[in-house]
């Protein structure tokens, strides 16, 4: 009697070592090895795929997919898709690499760059009592403008459409070049120290 079921299914070569590499880096990004793994498989992915395939190509169990889905779609790095005469939930990442860019970098300054912002700032509206809190307190305002000055760049850049993101990046040698002209025409920039 022939068998009806499925073959099982398989990862290809260079899907399984990017799956592999990703789960590796996500843990040193300071995710879950298993979220990362499950993210490059989606990210591979031709067609969304339901938490069972996802959990059979990875020879992960569901639970441990279920938890990593529901992490994923709060960082909204995937998304719920719905087949007719499917009640399964499918799953599939932005085609756009640069949205996707965008939404771990929203994610990571709501999470991680705010609430360093927001300590900042309360710490700048403190009354230094001592030489060593205002010291630590003009260590403090440094990083507080740098991380602002960064926090505007960035939304400027966010507004950008991503052809000229992308046309902006490979301008970096020659917006240097350009700032260092400036500051030899205008005589800004660091001084050197004159000898005596």
């Amino acid at each position: 009697m022939p068998s009806t079921s499925s073959p099982p299914l398989e990862l290809p070569p260079l899907n399984r070592q990017f799956v592999a590499h990703f789960g590796e880096m996500g843990s040193k990004w300071g995710i879950n090895r298993t979220v990362g793994q499950i993210y490059a498989l989606i990210f591979l992915s031709e067609r969304a795929l339901n938490a069972d395939e996802i959990s059979e190509l990875l020879a992960f169990s569901r639970s441990n997919v279920s938890m990593g889905l529901k992490e994923l779609q709060a960082w909204r790095l995937v998304r719920l898709r719905h087949q007719s005469g499917d009640r399964r939930e499918y799953f599939e990442a932005p085609s756009d690499v640069w949205e996707i860019f965008r939404v771990l970098a929203e994610e990571r300054r709501r999470r991680e760059i705010e609430p360093t912002l927001s300590m900042l700032r309360m710490a700048l509206l403190e009354e230094p009592t001592s030489d060593e809190e205002r010291h630590a307190q003009q260590r403090m305002r440094e990083m507080h403008d740098l991380i602002d000055r960064l926090m505007k760049w960035f939304d400027d850049v966010q507004r950008l459409a991503p052809e000229t993101a992308m046309q902006l990046m490979g301008m970096g040698a020659t917006v240097t070049k350009v700032l260092g002209l400036k500051d030899r025409l205008t005589g800004g920039g660091k001084r050197k120290p004159v000898e005596k």
